[in-house]
């Protein structure tokens, strides 16, 4: 059962006559400002995830006044090193 097209243009009137035509319109306003709203705060969302995914890309930046980063492979290798000079002297002796 689908209502005909007097039946809609009956629902239309009573519609109109209820609400009046400015009424109707500052709705359909508002309607349009929620949409325009939540497309732009998707866009704004997607936006923050992106400028994440960046700052995620690039390296950590070194605060003024803090020694550079120690490279920790560089540090154990060079503590190795040490050890096996030191058993080198050790055993020589």
């Amino acid at each position: 059962m689908q209502p005909s097209i007097w039946q809609l243009l009956i629902v239309a009137a009573l519609v109109l006559i209820l609400f009046g035509r400015g009424r109707i319109s500052e709705m359909m306003g508002d309607v349009g400002k929620g949409i325009k709203s939540f497309k732009n705060g998707i866009t704004d969302e997607e936006q923050e995830r992106e400028r994440v995914r960046e700052r995620a890309a690039e390296p950590p930046r070194r605060i003024e006044g803090t020694p550079p980063p120690v490279d920790a492979t560089r540090e154990v290798e060079r503590d190795r090193e040490h050890q096996r000079e030191h058993d080198r002297d050790n055993n020589s002796n």
